[in-house]
């Protein structure tokens, strides 16, 4: 298992055009998220939230700046390296579940370890342990038309950790959820993180949602406000 990974943000700048106008996203961002710690990212729309998540995530490049993950400055990776870094580090799950619908629960969580250097039955018994880490030991062979949403989302979680990332990365986990079954994956992200140290970045707009992470990340027009501690975990965090 990977140890918990550090997350360093220098000095990054991230813009995009659109309409022949040019927005800068991140706007020199500095930042530093310790290994091992359940991290919300709030802000108004267009704060940079997402931004942040795709440049940690190494699905973008910023303009500007370093990030820095587990003392690995990403941005100097080939793609090749970077798409290798990227299937052996992070485990990304988002709002839709992204699962595709002719393959089992089983199948889909399969789907990251077809990059790993391990065989099919190896495939096969690490899908089947995450799987097991999130309660659905017994839906394996169910298809996502067979799931409930929150379960889907759990299929999503354990595809996501199946090869063991350091850093989980959730764009808006709970969104089409309701409160009930958001509650149970918000309770699972943070049992991965007390239990396995993984280091998770979650974007949400839900206050509730963030009251299960460690620590609150404020963005405002592409800089940072402030990190607060979390005072308002509920009870059945288990903290």
């Amino acid at each position: 298992m990977n140890q918990p990974a550090d997350i360093e943000i220098r000095h990054v700048t991230k813009c995009y055009s659109r309409g022949g106008q040019t927005l800068r996203v991140l706007d020199e961002l500095d930042m530093q998220m310790a290994g091992g710690t359940f991290y919300a990212l709030m802000g108004p729309s267009g704060s940079g939230k997402t931004t942040l998540l795709n440049l940690v995530g190494g699905l973008d490049t910023a303009d500007q700046g370093e990030v820095v993950i587990a003392g690995e400055n990403i941005a100097q990776l080939s793609s090749g390296q970077l798409a290798r870094w990227r299937a052996n580090n992070v485990g990304f799950v988002f709002q839709g579940f992204n699962l595709l619908p002719v393959l089992t629960a089983r199948e889909n969580v399969e789907l990251p370890l077809l990059l790993a250097p391990i065989n099919r039955r190896q495939r096969r018994a690490q899908a089947e342990r995450a799987l097991e880490l999130v309660g659905l030991s017994d839906r394996m062979n169910h298809k996502p038309s067979e799931l409930s949403g929150g379960q889907e989302q759990r299929v999503a979680i354990a595809r996501a950790i199946a090869t063991a990332p350091s850093v989980i990365l959730a764009d808006e986990p709970t969104g089409d959820l309701d409160r009930v079954t958001a509650d149970q994956v918000l309770e699972l992200l943070q049992l991965l993180n007390q239990q396995l140290k993984k280091t998770i970045l979650m974007v949400t707009h839900d206050p509730r949602a963030a009251s299960f992470a460690d620590k609150i990340v404020h963005l405002d027009k592409g800089k940072l406000g402030r990190i607060d501690d979390n005072p308002t975990r509920p009870a059945t965090a288990g903290r």
